[in-house]
């Protein structure tokens, strides 16, 4: 028979242990509500130096190193990269799979209906012009009566030079499209060999590397003109504060200077000074 001292020690014992455990269910509750956000991110996975690395490889390059950057000041979500091809990479963001994407983006009226892109940029694209040292091009004045190589037709280079051609129709060069993906460094040699006089293209895709490593004897004028590249965010009510979070990283990179020492490592050249603000 139990007697009256057993029976208070055993209610005791039950209410230590309850409480234990719902210090324990609090505890685990307030462990998940801290745990950051996963943030699934697609990286251009052909694109060295801006960023490269095939699926079950960490991704590489300048936008990788930036998007690191950026989860080191917002340690609330946890950054996960994995390289995707350009049209799996759009339709992953669209669909959801992927929550940002990141690959040399500029913002359009199409994209930011689209998709939530944040104000500052993480990037710029700097259109170059290559030629010989000895018949060294500025600007785009001095491609007349030059030779250019092919450029992709309906690509970004295309649908700058083809527009800079109908406001300056005095300056007489002809373009020819080309639908053919010849890699850029073959396109270097051709023009350092003679077969061309100009080369149109983006200097983030490390030209300056191959011109360096292959000792040809190639320039490159300034750019000849900007444009901003974007971060693009899944579009939901959830994300908009992701968006507000990673523009407000990003400009604070740019301000201290890690742009520019991210993009000095990989470009060879500082992006900061190029890069416009809305």
């Amino acid at each position: 028979m139990l007697t009256l001292t057993s029976m208070l020690g055993r209610r005791f014992a039950l209410t230590l242990l309850g409480a234990a455990g719902l210090a324990m269910a609090t505890s685990g509750l307030a462990l998940a509500e801290d745990a950051p956000r996963v943030i699934k991110i697609a990286t251009a996975a052909e694109s060295k130096p801006l960023s490269w690395g095939a699926i079950g490889h960490e991704p590489q390059g300048y936008e990788p190193d930036v998007l690191k950057a950026i989860n080191a000041k917002l340690p609330q979500y946890k950054f996960e990269m994995e390289g995707a091809a350009d049209i799996a990479q759009e339709t992953g963001l669209a669909t959801g799979k992927y929550d940002m994407i990141t690959g040399g983006y500029y913002s359009n009226p199409t994209r930011a209906k689209q998709f939530l892109i944040p104000e500052n940029p993480i990037g710029a694209s700097m259109m170059k012009i290559y030629s010989r040292k000895s018949d060294e091009i500025k600007d785009m004045t001095g491609l007349a009566g030059k030779k250019i190589v092919p450029v992709t037709a309906g690509g970004g280079v295309y649908k700058f030079v083809t527009g800079w051609q109908e406001e300056h129709p005095d300056v007489k060069f002809k373009l020819t499209a080309s639908s053919a993906g010849v890699p850029y460094p073959t396109r270097l040699n051709e023009l350092n060999q003679g077969k061309y006089d100009a080369l149109i293209l983006p200097s983030n895709l490390g030209e300056a590397t191959v011109i360096e490593q292959q000792k040809l004897d190639i320039v490159a004028s300034e750019p000849v003109v900007v444009h901003n590249t974007y971060v693009l965010i899944h579009r939901d009510a959830e994300n908009e504060q992701l968006a507000a979070d990673v523009s407000k990283a990003l400009g604070e990179l740019r301000e201290d200077g890690t742009l520019d020492q991210i993009s000095e490592k990989w470009f060879g050249e500082k992006v900061g000074a190029y890069m416009t603000l809305n």
